[in-house]
Protein backbone atom coordinates (compact mmCIF):
# COMPACT_ATOMS: atom_id res chain seq x y z
CA UNK A 1 0.00 0.00 0.00
CA UNK A 2 2.32 2.39 1.01
CA UNK A 3 4.22 1.78 -2.25
CA UNK A 4 1.64 2.58 -4.30
CA UNK A 5 1.04 5.72 -2.57
CA UNK A 6 4.67 7.06 -2.86
CA UNK A 7 4.21 5.95 -7.14
CA UNK A 8 1.27 7.82 -6.99
CA UNK A 9 2.97 11.04 -5.52
CA UNK A 10 6.06 10.10 -7.78
CA UNK A 11 3.89 10.45 -10.80
CA UNK A 12 2.04 13.44 -9.53
CA UNK A 13 4.89 15.31 -8.81
CA UNK A 14 6.39 14.51 -12.35
CA UNK A 15 3.39 15.62 -13.66
CA UNK A 16 3.75 19.27 -12.06
CA UNK A 17 6.86 19.25 -13.27
CA UNK A 18 6.36 18.61 -16.35
CA UNK A 19 3.82 20.62 -16.61
CA UNK A 20 5.26 24.27 -15.08
CA UNK A 21 8.31 23.28 -17.51
CA UNK A 22 6.25 23.41 -20.47
CA UNK A 23 4.39 26.65 -19.29
CA UNK A 24 8.16 28.03 -18.91
CA UNK A 25 8.79 27.18 -22.38
CA UNK A 26 5.63 28.57 -23.41
CA UNK A 27 5.94 32.08 -21.84
CA UNK A 28 9.78 32.22 -23.31
CA UNK A 29 8.45 31.41 -26.75
CA UNK A 30 5.54 34.05 -26.62
CA UNK A 31 8.19 36.43 -25.35
CA UNK A 32 10.57 35.68 -27.80
CA UNK A 33 7.34 36.23 -30.17
CA UNK A 34 6.66 39.80 -28.54
CA UNK A 35 9.78 40.89 -28.23
CA UNK A 36 9.98 44.53 -30.22
CA UNK A 37 12.93 44.83 -32.96
CA UNK A 38 14.74 48.68 -32.00
CA UNK A 39 15.15 49.59 -35.54
CA UNK A 40 17.40 52.92 -36.46
CA UNK A 41 14.02 54.63 -36.93
CA UNK A 42 13.18 54.26 -33.62
CA UNK A 43 16.15 55.81 -32.05
CA UNK A 44 16.76 58.84 -34.39
CA UNK A 45 13.46 60.20 -35.61
CA UNK A 46 14.56 61.55 -38.83
CA UNK A 47 15.26 59.23 -41.58
CA UNK A 48 12.01 59.72 -43.58
CA UNK A 49 14.49 62.46 -44.95
CA UNK A 50 17.07 60.08 -46.57
CA UNK A 51 18.29 56.84 -48.40
CA UNK A 52 20.67 54.44 -47.39
CA UNK A 53 23.26 53.59 -49.09
CA UNK A 54 24.62 49.87 -47.41
CA UNK A 55 28.70 48.85 -47.88
CA UNK A 56 27.96 46.55 -50.44
CA UNK A 57 26.85 49.44 -52.80
CA UNK A 58 23.43 49.28 -52.98
CA UNK A 59 20.74 51.68 -52.35
CA UNK A 60 18.59 50.37 -49.82
CA UNK A 61 15.82 53.12 -49.69
CA UNK A 62 14.22 55.07 -46.96
CA UNK A 63 15.10 53.03 -43.99
CA UNK A 64 12.33 53.06 -41.89
CA UNK A 65 11.91 49.68 -39.88
CA UNK A 66 14.93 48.50 -41.86
CA UNK A 67 18.01 46.96 -40.64
CA UNK A 68 20.72 44.54 -41.92
CA UNK A 69 23.01 42.37 -39.82
CA UNK A 70 26.04 43.13 -41.84
CA UNK A 71 25.89 46.92 -42.14
CA UNK A 72 22.96 48.65 -40.22
CA UNK A 73 21.45 47.81 -37.16
CA UNK A 74 21.34 49.19 -33.89
CA UNK A 75 22.70 48.02 -30.39
CA UNK A 76 22.73 49.47 -26.61
CA UNK A 77 25.97 50.12 -24.76
CA UNK A 78 24.08 49.75 -20.93
CA UNK A 79 22.75 53.14 -21.47
CA UNK A 80 21.83 54.16 -24.80
CA UNK A 81 20.49 52.21 -27.82
CA UNK A 82 22.45 53.82 -30.87
CA UNK A 83 22.40 53.48 -34.58
CA UNK A 84 25.24 51.71 -35.70
CA UNK A 85 27.05 52.25 -39.61
CA UNK A 86 29.59 49.47 -40.14
CA UNK A 87 31.31 48.87 -43.69
CA UNK A 88 34.42 47.07 -45.07
CA UNK A 89 37.97 48.03 -46.80
CA UNK A 90 36.71 46.35 -49.53
CA UNK A 91 33.71 45.07 -51.70
CA UNK A 92 31.20 46.92 -53.77
CA UNK A 93 31.14 50.89 -54.06
CA UNK A 94 28.08 53.19 -54.49
CA UNK A 95 28.61 55.57 -57.47
CA UNK A 96 32.43 56.47 -58.89
CA UNK A 97 33.80 56.06 -55.53
CA UNK A 98 36.67 54.11 -54.36
CA UNK A 99 35.55 53.46 -51.02
CA UNK A 100 32.54 51.45 -48.95
CA UNK A 101 30.27 53.11 -46.94
CA UNK A 102 27.08 52.75 -45.02
CA UNK A 103 25.75 55.92 -45.38
CA UNK A 104 22.96 58.71 -45.69
CA UNK A 105 22.03 60.24 -47.88
CA UNK A 106 19.49 63.24 -48.21
CA UNK A 107 16.55 62.78 -50.68
CA UNK A 108 16.19 66.50 -51.08
CA UNK A 109 18.91 68.85 -52.21
CA UNK A 110 19.55 72.99 -51.36
CA UNK A 111 21.30 75.55 -52.95
CA UNK A 112 23.85 77.47 -50.83
CA UNK A 113 22.88 80.96 -51.78
CA UNK A 114 19.46 80.49 -50.36
CA UNK A 115 19.86 77.50 -48.07
CA UNK A 116 18.49 77.77 -44.34
CA UNK A 117 19.65 74.30 -43.52
CA UNK A 118 21.09 72.19 -40.63
CA UNK A 119 22.18 68.92 -39.86
CA UNK A 120 23.51 67.81 -36.37
CA UNK A 121 25.16 64.76 -34.91
CA UNK A 122 26.65 63.00 -31.98
CA UNK A 123 28.52 60.01 -32.63
CA UNK A 124 31.35 58.04 -31.69
CA UNK A 125 33.88 56.20 -33.95
CA UNK A 126 34.42 52.50 -32.73
CA UNK A 127 36.35 51.22 -35.42
CA UNK A 128 38.71 52.17 -38.47
CA UNK A 129 41.19 49.71 -40.51
CA UNK A 130 43.27 47.87 -38.70
CA UNK A 131 46.08 48.03 -41.67
CA UNK A 132 47.07 50.63 -44.39
CA UNK A 133 50.39 52.40 -45.11
CA UNK A 134 51.01 55.42 -42.92
CA UNK A 135 52.43 57.45 -45.78
CA UNK A 136 48.50 57.53 -47.69
CA UNK A 137 46.94 60.21 -45.96
CA UNK A 138 43.74 58.51 -45.73
CA UNK A 139 44.42 55.36 -44.47
CA UNK A 140 43.32 54.56 -40.81
CA UNK A 141 40.35 57.08 -41.58
CA UNK A 142 36.18 57.48 -41.54
CA UNK A 143 34.06 59.99 -42.75
CA UNK A 144 31.21 60.38 -40.43
CA UNK A 145 29.29 63.52 -42.36
CA UNK A 146 29.21 65.37 -45.08
CA UNK A 147 27.90 67.97 -47.80
CA UNK A 148 28.12 66.68 -51.15
CA UNK A 149 27.34 68.23 -54.61
CA UNK A 150 24.74 66.82 -56.94
CA UNK A 151 25.22 68.91 -59.60
CA UNK A 152 28.44 69.30 -62.11
CA UNK A 153 31.58 67.82 -60.86
CA UNK A 154 29.60 66.19 -58.03
CA UNK A 155 32.50 67.46 -55.36
CA UNK A 156 32.31 67.91 -51.76
CA UNK A 157 32.60 71.21 -49.86
CA UNK A 158 32.75 69.28 -46.86
CA UNK A 159 33.71 66.22 -45.03
CA UNK A 160 34.23 65.56 -41.36
CA UNK A 161 36.91 62.53 -40.83
CA UNK A 162 37.83 60.50 -37.74
CA UNK A 163 41.49 59.02 -37.95
CA UNK A 164 43.40 56.88 -36.03
CA UNK A 165 46.95 54.91 -35.93
CA UNK A 166 46.89 51.49 -34.88
CA UNK A 167 48.12 50.95 -31.52
CA UNK A 168 47.53 54.59 -30.28
CA UNK A 169 44.69 55.50 -27.87
CA UNK A 170 43.77 58.99 -29.59
CA UNK A 171 42.71 59.84 -33.54
CA UNK A 172 42.00 62.69 -34.81
CA UNK A 173 38.98 64.68 -35.90
CA UNK A 174 39.33 67.12 -38.70
CA UNK A 175 37.61 68.57 -41.31
CA UNK A 176 37.64 68.82 -45.07
CA UNK A 177 36.94 71.62 -48.13
CA UNK A 178 36.61 70.25 -51.35
CA UNK A 179 37.45 72.85 -54.37
CA UNK A 180 34.58 72.75 -57.05
CA UNK A 181 37.23 72.74 -59.59
CA UNK A 182 37.24 75.39 -62.78
CA UNK A 183 36.36 73.88 -66.21
CA UNK A 184 35.33 70.49 -67.48
CA UNK A 185 38.28 68.78 -66.21
CA UNK A 186 38.36 67.59 -62.64
CA UNK A 187 41.24 65.71 -62.15
CA UNK A 188 43.14 68.90 -60.78
CA UNK A 189 40.68 69.13 -57.67
CA UNK A 190 42.11 68.80 -53.97
CA UNK A 191 41.33 69.15 -50.83
CA UNK A 192 42.02 71.69 -47.55
CA UNK A 193 41.88 70.05 -44.45
CA UNK A 194 41.45 72.41 -41.43
CA UNK A 195 42.31 70.57 -37.51
CA UNK A 196 39.68 70.34 -34.95
CA UNK A 197 40.90 67.82 -32.88
CA UNK A 198 44.63 66.22 -32.55
CA UNK A 199 46.21 66.12 -36.09
CA UNK A 200 44.79 67.65 -40.48
CA UNK A 201 44.77 65.46 -43.23
CA UNK A 202 48.48 66.46 -44.03
CA UNK A 203 50.25 64.89 -40.87
CA UNK A 204 51.25 60.99 -42.67
CA UNK A 205 53.99 58.56 -41.72
CA UNK A 206 57.57 58.73 -42.68
CA UNK A 207 57.51 55.46 -43.78
CA UNK A 208 54.65 52.56 -44.06
CA UNK A 209 54.71 52.00 -40.39
CA UNK A 210 56.09 54.38 -39.08
CA UNK A 211 53.47 56.88 -37.68
CA UNK A 212 53.85 60.32 -36.41
CA UNK A 213 53.61 60.98 -32.51
CA UNK A 214 50.09 60.64 -30.92
CA UNK A 215 47.89 63.49 -31.06
CA UNK A 216 47.27 64.67 -27.16
CA UNK A 217 44.20 66.64 -27.36
CA UNK A 218 42.82 63.83 -29.88
CA UNK A 219 39.58 61.59 -29.36
CA UNK A 220 39.50 58.06 -28.33
CA UNK A 221 37.50 55.37 -29.79
CA UNK A 222 34.22 55.17 -27.79
CA UNK A 223 34.42 58.41 -27.20
CA UNK A 224 31.41 61.01 -27.99
CA UNK A 225 31.38 63.81 -29.98
CA UNK A 226 28.89 66.22 -31.82
CA UNK A 227 29.16 68.53 -35.05
CA UNK A 228 26.72 70.71 -35.70
CA UNK A 229 26.40 71.92 -39.76
CA UNK A 230 24.70 75.22 -40.76
CA UNK A 231 23.80 76.60 -44.38
CA UNK A 232 22.54 79.46 -44.47
CA UNK A 233 22.78 82.40 -47.35
CA UNK A 234 25.71 81.10 -48.67
CA UNK A 235 27.39 80.41 -45.62
CA UNK A 236 28.80 77.23 -44.10
CA UNK A 237 28.96 77.58 -40.30
CA UNK A 238 30.42 74.47 -38.26
CA UNK A 239 30.39 73.37 -34.57
CA UNK A 240 32.42 70.59 -32.76
CA UNK A 241 31.89 69.31 -29.23
CA UNK A 242 32.99 67.15 -26.96
CA UNK A 243 33.74 66.25 -23.21
CA UNK A 244 36.65 67.41 -21.63
CA UNK A 245 37.74 69.20 -25.01
CA UNK A 246 37.53 72.47 -26.28
CA UNK A 247 34.28 73.73 -29.05
CA UNK A 248 35.72 74.71 -31.79
CA UNK A 249 34.06 76.71 -34.73
CA UNK A 250 34.69 77.16 -38.17
CA UNK A 251 33.15 79.23 -41.12
CA UNK A 252 33.35 78.90 -44.67
CA UNK A 253 31.86 80.64 -47.40
CA UNK A 254 30.30 78.55 -50.19
CA UNK A 255 29.88 81.00 -52.62
CA UNK A 256 32.67 82.59 -53.28
CA UNK A 257 36.01 81.08 -53.62
CA UNK A 258 39.41 82.14 -52.12
CA UNK A 259 41.16 79.74 -53.99
CA UNK A 260 40.84 81.12 -57.79
CA UNK A 261 44.29 81.63 -58.57
CA UNK A 262 47.25 79.54 -58.39
CA UNK A 263 48.72 82.15 -56.00
CA UNK A 264 45.91 81.35 -53.38
CA UNK A 265 46.59 77.74 -53.32
CA UNK A 266 47.85 77.04 -49.66
CA UNK A 267 51.05 75.20 -48.68
CA UNK A 268 49.04 72.17 -47.40
CA UNK A 269 47.70 71.81 -50.58
CA UNK A 270 51.02 72.17 -52.14
CA UNK A 271 52.85 69.74 -50.57
CA UNK A 272 50.12 66.73 -50.46
CA UNK A 273 48.06 67.35 -54.02
CA UNK A 274 50.59 69.16 -56.07
CA UNK A 275 53.06 65.59 -56.26
CA UNK A 276 50.55 63.78 -57.82
CA UNK A 277 49.34 66.35 -60.34
CA UNK A 278 45.96 67.93 -58.65
CA UNK A 279 47.04 71.71 -58.84
CA UNK A 280 43.75 73.11 -60.07
CA UNK A 281 42.15 76.32 -59.08
CA UNK A 282 38.06 76.82 -58.44
CA UNK A 283 35.46 78.12 -59.97
CA UNK A 284 35.11 82.33 -58.70
CA UNK A 285 31.56 81.44 -57.66
CA UNK A 286 32.51 78.07 -55.76
CA UNK A 287 29.53 76.17 -55.16
CA UNK A 288 26.76 78.99 -56.34
CA UNK A 289 24.17 77.28 -58.44
CA UNK A 290 24.38 73.35 -57.28
CA UNK A 291 22.60 71.43 -55.65
CA UNK A 292 24.05 70.17 -52.24
CA UNK A 293 23.18 67.82 -49.64
CA UNK A 294 23.93 66.41 -46.56
CA UNK A 295 25.41 62.78 -45.81
CA UNK A 296 25.72 60.69 -42.68
CA UNK A 297 27.08 57.67 -41.71
CA UNK A 298 30.59 55.47 -42.15
CA UNK A 299 32.43 56.41 -45.41
CA UNK A 300 35.22 54.05 -45.25
CA UNK A 301 38.23 55.87 -46.35
CA UNK A 302 40.76 53.31 -46.00
CA UNK A 303 40.73 51.25 -49.46
CA UNK A 304 42.82 48.10 -51.02
CA UNK A 305 44.07 49.80 -53.97
CA UNK A 306 48.03 50.35 -54.46
CA UNK A 307 49.77 53.94 -53.19
CA UNK A 308 51.26 54.09 -56.34
CA UNK A 309 47.47 54.86 -57.79
CA UNK A 310 47.15 57.78 -55.44
CA UNK A 311 49.46 58.72 -52.67
CA UNK A 312 46.80 60.09 -51.17
CA UNK A 313 43.78 58.25 -51.20
CA UNK A 314 44.76 54.77 -51.68
CA UNK A 315 45.90 52.87 -48.71
CA UNK A 316 46.77 49.46 -50.21
CA UNK A 317 45.17 48.35 -47.27
CA UNK A 318 43.88 44.20 -46.72
CA UNK A 319 40.67 43.35 -48.09
CA UNK A 320 40.97 40.06 -48.31
CA UNK A 321 39.37 40.09 -51.94
CA UNK A 322 36.15 41.39 -50.54
CA UNK A 323 35.84 38.96 -48.09
CA UNK A 324 33.21 40.39 -45.37
CA UNK A 325 33.63 38.05 -42.46
CA UNK A 326 37.48 38.50 -42.89
CA UNK A 327 37.75 41.67 -43.22
CA UNK A 328 35.18 42.48 -40.19
CA UNK A 329 36.95 39.59 -38.02
CA UNK A 330 40.74 41.35 -38.41
CA UNK A 331 39.73 44.97 -37.67
CA UNK A 332 39.68 45.66 -42.00
CA UNK A 333 36.18 47.80 -41.59
CA UNK A 334 35.40 51.37 -39.97
CA UNK A 335 32.20 51.32 -37.68
CA UNK A 336 30.62 54.28 -36.23
CA UNK A 337 27.59 54.63 -34.04
CA UNK A 338 25.35 57.45 -33.73
CA UNK A 339 23.04 58.11 -30.66
CA UNK A 340 21.39 61.40 -31.79
CA UNK A 341 20.76 63.23 -35.39
CA UNK A 342 18.40 65.92 -36.34
CA UNK A 343 18.12 67.91 -40.17
CA UNK A 344 16.44 71.33 -40.82
CA UNK A 345 15.31 71.21 -44.11
CA UNK A 346 14.57 74.71 -46.19
CA UNK A 347 11.38 75.59 -47.75
CA UNK A 348 13.82 75.91 -51.06
CA UNK A 349 15.15 72.26 -51.28
CA UNK A 350 14.21 69.93 -53.87
CA UNK A 351 14.28 66.72 -55.04
CA UNK A 352 17.31 65.24 -55.21
CA UNK A 353 16.49 61.92 -56.99
CA UNK A 354 18.92 62.59 -60.28
CA UNK A 355 21.69 62.07 -57.88
CA UNK A 356 20.59 58.52 -56.85
CA UNK A 357 19.23 57.29 -60.44
CA UNK A 358 22.78 58.11 -61.87
CA UNK A 359 24.67 57.08 -59.02
CA UNK A 360 22.79 54.12 -58.00
CA UNK A 361 23.62 52.68 -61.81
CA UNK A 362 27.35 52.78 -61.36
CA UNK A 363 29.10 49.86 -61.02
Amino acid sequence: MNNKIVTLVSCVLISLLTLNSCKDKHKKTLEKKTEKTIYASDVIPFFDQWKLILGDGSNAGIPINFEHKDYFFTKNDGENNWVVFKTPNGGNTHGTSNNTRTELAQTKKWYPKTANDKLTATLKVMNVSSTGDARVAASYSVVVGQIHSADGHENEPLKIFYKKFPGYTKGSVFWHYEINTAGDDNSGRWDFSSGVWGHDFSVIGETEKKYPEEPKDGIALGEEFSYKIEVKNGIMKLEFSSKNHQTKTFTKNLIESEYATKEAIPEQTQKLFFPIGQDGVERKEAYTGEGCFFKLGAYNQTNGKSPEVNRNWCSGAETHNGDLKKQYADGNYAEVWFKTGSILVSENAVSNEGYFSKNDKVK
